[in-house]
């Protein structure tokens, strides 16, 4: 058994889902294992991950608008240090994902065929977000 770490750091241009599956594609084939399990994981409260449909962008346009609606911004928080999109941003990533685990068989990620691994940046303006992978497998 062996095991592979590293942090990919990935700009975000603000606001949305950002498709991040060729970068942890690429970096898990690297590794030149043929089973195992990844693990990706967010180091920060305010973005999140998913696996999600990755053909249609109206798909991220909806899941988008349905999150506006879930966690809107609102005078009324009390956590507001970073600006109006700050707590919201945090709440969006309560009910999402901080890490996601993949199986890797034959060499390649268990993705359907219309998944994709998407970073969901909560907040307005752009980032770094940084992730950790860690690959265990042969």
């Amino acid at each position: 058994m062996r095991q592979s770490t590293t942090m990919l750091d990935l700009p975000t241009p603000g606001q949305g889902l950002h498709d991040v599956t060729t970068p942890i594609t690429r970096w898990t084939r690297e590794q030149g294992m043929r089973e195992g399990l990844l693990t990706v994981f967010i180091r920060h409260t305010s973005a999140s991950l998913l696996i999600q449909e990755n053909a249609s962008p109206a798909a991220a346009r909806d899941l988008e608008r349905w999150m506006t609606r879930l966690a809107p911004e609102s005078r009324e928080y009390e956590h507001d240090e970073e600006g109006p999109d700050d707590m919201p941003a945090h709440l969006r990533a309560a009910v999402t994902n901080t890490s996601l685990t993949i199986p890797l068989i034959d060499g390649r990620l268990a993705l359907g065929t219309w998944q994709g691994v998407f970073l969901f940046e909560h907040r307005r303006r752009p980032h770094v977000r940084r992730l950790a992978l860690h690959l265990l497998g042969e």
